[in-house]
């Protein structure tokens, strides 16, 4: 799915303009996971937060190092889609793993997508809904609108509706 990002920027004589309008050059529809998407929309880098360049084209990782950001939107398909038949688990985590394998490292073999990162993130549910898994709670429903400040905390993300649920989230770098 790709997002259309509108970056602005300043000139040396503090006027603003419009730096770049249009897709995101870094999106990726998974193959192995119908449904699912990503798309990396900005990134930075230790004390250079005013980049004018566009660092998430040749970003690397998913997870930020201490002080670095990354804004991404991902896309979940319903958890049906984990489940069906169909869906192979080895050719799904090989993808995942070539697309991120800093962010696979930290999930928990066997526990269906429960993970902890060394990050800070700022989580805006887009469109849909989604349960936040904290492990030994109660999953926490949110809709549209709802957001999560979530601290290097365990947690997996599960979509119980029928529906792709879109969330926009930013990741700190803590460690």
């Amino acid at each position: 799915m790709a997002t259309r990002r509108v970056v602005i920027s300043q000139r040396d004589d503090g006027s603003s303009f419009v730096a770049s309008d249009g897709e995101s050059m870094r999106s990726h529809d998974f193959i192995y996971t119908p449904g699912m998407s990503e798309s990396i929309l900005w990134s930075t880098q230790g004390e250079e937060l005013l980049s004018r360049q566009d660092q998430a084209l040749w970003v690397r990782r998913r997870l930020p190092a201490k002080r670095d950001t990354v804004f991404l939107t991902v896309t979940f398909p319903p958890d049906s889609v984990f489940t069906s038949e169909d869906f192979d688990v080895t050719r799904a985590s090989r993808e995942q793993g070539l697309l991120a394998p800093d962010l696979v490292d930290h999930f928990e073999p066997g526990s269906h997508g429960m993970h902890a990162t060394p990050t800070i993130d700022y989580v805006v549910v887009v469109t849909g809904e989604i349960w936040l898994d904290l492990g030994d709670a109660e999953p926490i429903h949110l809709v549209a609108g709802d957001t999560v400040v979530q601290n290097a905390a365990r947690h997996a993300w599960r979509n119980l509706s029928q529906e792709p649920v879109t969330l926009a989230i930013v990741m700190v770098g803590i460690a």
